[in-house]
């Protein structure tokens, strides 16, 4: 029964039951689609995709009126694509929408669905910041999304399809992601306004770095990772004693750059090389020396493609048929996500918050060594961030980011070897945003 059934029966006939536990049933009820016109209003209209270039172009030569119309047309913008949301989560059946997760991301989404269609036009610099302020807020409050999401509908996962429950997840990351960057692009504007950023070491409009270096991506990341101090916990929960980490060999054409968003293409990098770190360290467990990690970096005519190859093993697992079911969030796929571990790894996370920056893993990690080292005491891992706390998340947001903007994500496992990863990302700034309706 999808919950716009739910909520006919319910109007008709009040004695009908209604759900428990943390879902506050007169907030369920107030916010049906069948009973407000301002949802359909929106819902009935389509966003309005940009590519880079068009962000690029828009705030290079920024000055107040400019920023004036960045700020109205976010604010008209991000309720439209909130809208589409909103419906879909409507439209899941009903045994997944009294899930306390999902309710508790309805309820965060109608909010922010409300407040940006009530806030006023944007006249001045004084109103811009007022909405900026709007916007910082919401992007706090809606960290738990992710994790919660994620939660909700592994929980589900044996009431849907898996080609449902993946399409209904892609469409709501991808969504999410879109409107962060329309919130974070403007935020940055807003901040930039007067200073002429264009001519500092890394250039960059907005939250885009209009000359990205790749090489210089892939050595951060790796430094970070080679970095951490830890353990690496296999599967069985043993934690294998730390040897080092493998070392990463950058190739390829080491001068490539483009215009792209930086903490898209570090997330996705960082990932990847995580994983193959911690498979090649555990496949060469007994070995004194451990195989190094080749990043191999290619400028194409039209896309930037990054080949990440290790000798980990491999990705053979009796919970997945193909490499791409790493992608999924259904357990029909990939059965790993009903592990105990997972669930409980989400569970945590869904109070603090995922962002899925690279960020935000590094910061948790800082504070796990501040507080000596891996403990089941410590707050990452209570967070669900640390290493051996592996919810699941990474490898399916780093395809969603790679796909935003039209690029893909490829795993080509040799098993019993390997594991080679392609990122293949477009170059010229014009593919629109991959948003699904």
């Amino acid at each position: 029964m999808s919950w716009q059934a739910y909520s006919f029966l319910t109007k008709n006939h009040p004695k009908a039951t209604r759900p428990t536990g943390d879902v506050r049933w007169s907030a369920i009820s107030a916010l049906h689609f069948y009973q407000n016109r301002q949802l359909e209003l929106y819902a009935s209209k389509e966003a309005r995709r940009l590519s880079l270039r068009q962000l690029v172009f828009f705030g290079r030569h920024m000055n107040e009126e400019r920023l004036i119309k960045s700020a109205n047309y976010v604010r008209t913008e991000l309720p439209i694509r909130i809208a589409h949301r909103i419906r879909d989560l409507q439209a899941l059946p009903y045994v997944i929408v009294t899930q306390p997760e999902i309710a508790k991301v309805y309820e965060l989404y109608w909010s922010a669905f409300d407040k940006f269609r009530r806030f006023p036009e944007i006249n001045n610099l004084s109103d811009n910041r007022k909405f900026c302020d709007l916007l910082e807020t919401l992007l706090d409050e809606h960290a738990p999304v992710i994790p919660n999401l994620s939660l909700g509908l592994s929980l589900c996962s044996p009431h849907v399809p898996p080609d449902s429950l993946d399409s209904f997840m892609r469409r709501m990351l991808i969504s999410r992601i879109s409107r962060r960057v329309l919130a974070e692009h403007h935020l940055a504007l807003s901040k930039s306004l007067g200073r002429h950023s264009l001519n500092s070491e890394d250039p960059r409009v907005g939250i885009i770095f209009t000359g990205l270096d790749v090489k210089h991506s892939v050595v951060k990341c790796a430094r970070l990772l080679r970095s951490r101090s830890h353990g690496i916990e296999d599967d069985n929960g043993e934690v294998i004693p730390n040897k080092g980490w493998p070392e990463v060999v950058v190739e390829g054409q080491l001068d490539t750059t483009f215009a792209y968003i930086r903490e898209h293409l570090e997330y996705i990098l960082f990932e990847l090389l995580k994983n193959a770190m911690r498979a090649t360290g555990l496949k060469h467990r007994h070995n004194t020396t451990l195989p190094p990690i080749h990043a191999t970096i290619v400028a194409g005519k039209d896309d930037v493609s990054i080949r990440i190859t290790d000798q980990g093993g491999g990705l053979y697992s009796t919970g997945i048929q193909s490499p791409s079911d790493l992608f999924s969030f259904s357990h029909v796929r990939n059965a790993t996500r009903m592990d105990d571990s997972r669930i409980g790894a989400l569970r945590s996370a869904s109070s603090r918050g995922v962002k899925a920056t690279v960020a935000e893993q590094v910061g948790g990690w800082q504070v796990m060594e501040e507080h000596g080292g891996s403990n089941a005491k410590d707050p990452e891992r209570r967070a669900g961030i640390a290493p051996h706390q592996r919810m699941g998340l990474g490898l399916p947001m780093s395809n969603i980011f790679a796909t935003y903007f039209g690029g893909s994500l490829q795993l080509v496992s040799l098993d019993g070897w390997g594991t080679d990863a392609y990122l293949q990302l477009p170059k010229l700034g014009t593919n629109l945003e991959g948003i699904e309706f």
